[in-house]
């Protein structure tokens, strides 16, 4: 079977953690007799250098033409000082918005052996699985009007939510929570945002389509509490851009590393696949990063772009093996004494379990 993906390699530890995923799907696209037909496209920092934007236009047209794609992570430090519409981020912002993936999946699960990895007791960890929809394309990422002042007295931002963007990602949520233990909690600030007034009452419409479905509400600052206290709680996060992009962050140390979460944007169009972690540059080209969290997205785009769930199983089967066998990146703290490979070692541990 073909399939065309794009792959955004981007800054810092992008280009390592791609080129880590891409090893596996080749083992992959080996053992279950399928062609998967990658081609690089520049995004972010890596744009600017060469072609003076974060999103050159054959970029995004080649984005809008693929089966799915694959980004590394966005983010230079070197052009932390030019004016905002050009900095790096905007590229993968523009991205998303031009792609139309509204809905942020980010899965967060602990694996075997590294419930100790986390800050966490490895009793209140053990046994989590749960994973955030966060819309993507709306709020205070993209509202308008927005504002720096020339001399630096005041900014200002615009939270904006309409009825039809706040369905739509509900409705993912929704969908997604009947295949799972059918919980979904809504995360706002209804007792302080109108927007999150109106985030509550979509979700309480849209839960009545779902009477399987059992729909909580919870404030962002409670939810950030209960994250800690109890993360086994939860099953399907439901929230708005900003609140998602924060609250799945705080998930990288309950399950042991930012490294180990994938995530899928998805909405109208081709799909986009990227780990959660960011650009990294301390470590960048030192052979050190965690390419997990860049594999599993490969695995989400096999499972839910192309409907290979065998396959898609098969990355996360290897993965499970290798992390039981006690295989570590320098991220993973648990464990005195355990192996520690570096990121193209792990890719090729990961490959050689499939």
């Amino acid at each position: 079977m073909h399939h065309q993906i794009v792959l955004l390699p981007g800054d810092g530890i992008g280009p390592e953690v791609t080129a880590a995923a891409v090893e596996v799907l080749r083992v992959v696209a080996s053992r279950f007799g399928h062609e998967f037909v990658t081609t690089g496209f520049p995004i972010g920092g890596a744009a600017l250098r060469s072609a003076g934007v974060p999103l050159p236009d054959s970029t995004l047209a080649a984005c809008l033409k693929a089966d799915a794609v694959l980004l590394g992570a966005v983010g230079d430090p070197a052009f932390d000082a030019i004016e905002r519409s050009r900095r790096p981020e905007q590229g993968l912002l523009a991205l998303r918005k031009a792609m139309q993936v509204y809905a942020n999946l980010r899965p967060a699960r602990t694996w075997p052996g590294l419930e100790d990895s986390g800050p966490l007791k490895a009793s209140r960890v053990a046994g989590t699985d749960m994973i955030f929809v966060r819309e993507l394309t709306g709020g205070l990422y993209f509202g308008e009007p927005r504002h720096y002042s020339a001399d630096g007295s005041e900014a200002l931002n615009t939270l904006r939510y309409s009825r039809e963007e706040v369905t739509r990602v509900a409705e993912v949520a929704f969908r997604l929570a009947r295949e799972r233990r059918r919980v979904v909690t809504s995360v706002d600030k209804a007792n302080v945002l109108e927007t999150s007034q109106l985030w509550r009452a979509v979700t309480t419409d849209v839960a009545a389509k779902y009477p399987d479905v059992k729909l909580e509400h919870m404030y962002v600052d409670a939810c950030a509490m209960a994250l800690a206290l109890d993360p086994r709680r939860f099953d399907v996060i439901l929230t708005e851009n900003l609140f998602g992009d924060i609250l799945s962050d705080e998930a990288g140390a309950i399950v042991g590393s930012l490294g180990l979460l994938p995530s899928a944007s998805i909405g109208i169009g081709p799909a986009l696949y990227e780990p959660v972690h960011g650009s990294a540059p301390a470590i960048a080209a030192k052979d050190i990063a965690n390419p997990i969290g860049a594999i599993l997205s490969a695995g989400m785009m096999l499972r839910l772009s192309f409907g290979l769930a065998a396959e898609a199983g098969a990355i996360e089967t290897a993965v499970t093996r290798v992390l039981s066998e006690g295989i570590r990146t320098a991220d993973l703290l648990d464990g005195p004494g355990l192996p520690r490979v570096g990121c193209a070692a792990m890719a090729e541990r990961i490959a050689a379990a499939i």
